[in-house]
């Protein structure tokens, strides 16, 4: 099945899906589900594709958040207008942190996107008047699209979505392109890259920045599905919860993300009743990843492939 054929039955699948489902919670559990495969296909291709570990990325998702909150709450801009401007004060920071700390590798730069995150979350909490604290931002507006408000599960469903296949699109582009063969390389060894004349700093810093920008796209559709903000959701076990996501689903690969992203969001909702223990669950989950499906279960459905294939020519 070619890539593009594969992606219109996947989307196909998406449209009939809250047709089959029908109940109003599980449409919003997979709402959720297109978000976070948002963030996933991000992560995916900072983490899995050039090799570079964030662990703050939960800050972006937030920045977004709050900042189309705030604008739309507290000083009554439009939406969409709101939105854009989170979009690229989102950019905007994750180049100014970036710049700095893609300078460091492995566990450095894993602390140093930590405490990026850390400081964020402690913003959003101690910035009473602007974010509303702890106690978090209510007043949060529906979006609307041509006159249409999508105040329904069903509505922001298909927007959700929409904005997760377009993801899709833009991350499998740039993993088939010129670009993507420059982020493995550097994820395989940045000094056979710039031997090879790969500009590591640029292209890192520029995979940094998209992804941040879909995390911060990502975070302004939550802020106007949930319509209400507190800093719970963008604290460090969420920044951990995608990088599950990733290794369960296959690093480097963009289908492999969608699947995480998936499993992990159900996983969470069924553990809802036990919010304290999910991280002590993620951790055990990212072992048995280690241990069983190195190739993330994108990996583990090709080599099962494989094996039936290589029997089938056995039998034949």
């Amino acid at each position: 099945m070619s890539g593009w054929r594969g992606l219109g039955v996947f989307a196909a699948v998406i449209a009939l899906l809250p047709w089959v489902v029908r109940n109003e919670y599980y449409v919003s559990v997979l709402v959720f589900v297109a978000l976070n495969s948002m963030l996933a296909v991000g992560l995916t291709l900072l983490l899995g594709c050039a090799g570079q570990i964030s662990l703050g990325h939960a800050a972006f998702y937030g920045l977004g958040a709050y900042t189309s909150g705030i604008l739309t709450v507290t000083y009554h801009w439009p939406i969409w207008p709101a939105m854009l401007v989170a979009l690229v004060l989102v950019c905007a920071v994750a180049w100014l942190v970036g710049k700095p700390t893609l300078r460091l590798h492995g566990h450095y730069l894993a602390m140093a996107t930590l405490g990026f995150g850390v400081i964020v979350n402690l913003i959003l909490v101690q910035a009473i008047p602007l974010t509303g604290g702890p106690s978090g931002l209510i007043g949060i507006p529906s979006l609307t699209l041509g006159g249409l408000q999508l105040h329904t599960n069903l509505r922001f469903y298909f927007l959700a979505w929409t904005f997760t296949l377009a993801t899709i699109i833009l991350a499998r582009n740039i993993v088939d392109s010129r670009v993507g063969r420059a982020l493995r390389a550097i994820h395989g060894s940045e000094t056979a890259a710039n031997m090879l004349g790969v500009n590591t700093p640029q292209y890192k810093l520029h995979i940094f920045v998209l992804s941040a920008a879909l995390a911060a796209v990502a975070g302004s559709l939550r802020a106007h599905f949930v319509k209400f903000l507190s800093p719970e959701p963008f604290n460090w076990p969420t920044s951990i919860a995608l990088v599950v996501m990733v290794v369960i689903g296959g690093m480097g690969n963009v289908w492999g993300a969608l699947l995480g992203a998936a499993a992990v969001t159900i996983v969470q909702e069924a553990l809802r009743a036990f919010r304290d223990y999910d991280i002590l669950v993620f951790g055990f989950l990212l072992i048995v990843a280690a241990m069983f499906f190195p190739g993330g279960l994108v990996g583990w459905a090709a080599r099962r492939s494989r094996q039936r294939e290589r029997k089938g020519a056995q039998v034949a």
